[in-house]
């Protein structure tokens, strides 16, 4: 693998070539929805560190099934009631023809894998009775598909809070000058905090690029006490919060590999947010391979090249997400309004 990978010409997921990304909001309720469409069916896996997940058909994704690609990945806030969004995914695609080929004649079986974070509790009119807007926001956001999207609160991330701070959806790259690239978007709705105790420094920032998240260096004298989780949130119920990610790479991998891609990403929640992978939370990260590469020999090492990349690609848009977010009126504080 060559050396030396830089954030591409997006900074985002999307500069992974062979994948677009929609999103959709509803702003009455304070909800939204985050799409990641690669362009033909790709290889994924999924690894779950929180305690309090909220996920769906992520049992398609182990190596030992029949099942050995998706046709998208659904994110989505409104807790249980926002997997159905991948309801919505699901039959849009498959009205355009995409999905598991079951035969001649027959329709095919789109694969969506999701996950949910915990957004019911923001101040948004709930009062959806029988009918979430879940589905419907699912296909809006397939609908609006491409490589350009907004961070901070949009799409998954419109509700979310990270920490005590706003949160919010962001996203970074890496590409090398082998054309290798390597991407992260993650929706910010975690417990812990994304920036340091007494600080407005980001607990990622020795992984920013370019001032990408503010370019704020903590006071070398700052020193944090054990249990000093500073914007942390402090007494939440069970299931009221997530960070949920995905890493995408357009090298070839199998499942078994994009498994390990996605094992290894999580170290990027652990570098970004303080604590992580709490009871509290329903922390979930996917990883999706397009394909357009093979793997390089030693494949092993190649691997772990690309896993320790997909982490500081996940650390860094964990702070972006959170760098970028705005407030509603009367919202909560945001990294750019604290002091």
């Amino acid at each position: 693998m060559s050396e030396g990978p830089r954030p591409g010409a997006l900074n985002l997921i999307t500069d992974v070539p062979g994948l677009k990304v929609g999103q959709a909001e509803d702003e009455r309720v304070r909800t939204g929805v985050t799409v990641i469409v690669p362009d033909a069916r790709a290889a994924a896996a999924c690894d779950v560190r929180g305690g309090g997940p909220g996920t769906r058909e992520t049992d398609l994704l182990n190596a030992d099934v029949l099942v050995d690609a998706v046709d998208a990945l659904c994110l989505s806030g409104g807790s249980a009631y926002g997997l159905g969004a991948g309801d919505g995914v699901a039959a849009a695609l498959g009205a355009m023809g995409r999905g598991y080929p079951m035969g001649a004649g027959i329709r095919p079986a789109p694969i969506v894998p999701g996950a949910i974070l915990f957004d019911l509790a923001n101040g948004g009119d709930k009062d959806w009775g029988e009918d979430p807007p879940y589905a419907a926001l699912g296909k809006r956001a397939l609908k609006a598909a491409g490589r350009h999207f907004q961070l901070g609160t949009a799409g998954a991330g419109y509700g979310a809070m990270g920490g005590a701070l706003k949160g919010g959806v962001g996203s970074a790259s890496l590409v090398d000058d082998g054309g290798i690239a390597v991407g992260a978007l993650a929706a910010v709705n975690a417990f812990g905090s994304a920036v340091m105790p007494g600080s407005r420094a980001f607990w990622a920032w020795p992984f920013e690029i370019d001032g990408e998240f503010g370019g704020v260096r903590p006071d070398p004298a700052l020193g944090v006490a054990p249990d000093d989780w500073g914007l942390a949130k402090r007494n939440p119920g069970l299931r009221q919060n997530t960070t949920i990610a995905v890493v995408a790479t357009n090298v070839a991998l199998t499942p078994g590999q994009a498994k390990r891609l996605a094992i290894m990403a999580q170290d990027g929640l652990a570098r970004a947010l303080r604590p992580v992978h709490a009871l509290y939370d329903g922390d979930v990260v996917f990883a999706l391979s397009t394909g357009q590469i093979p793997l390089p020999e030693p494949w092993a090492f190649s691997l772990t090249l690309l896993g320790e990349r997909a982490a500081n690609c996940l650390a860094r848009a964990v702070a972006r997400g959170v760098y970028e977010a705005t407030s509603w009126p009367g919202g909560p504080p945001t990294w750019r309004t604290m002091s």
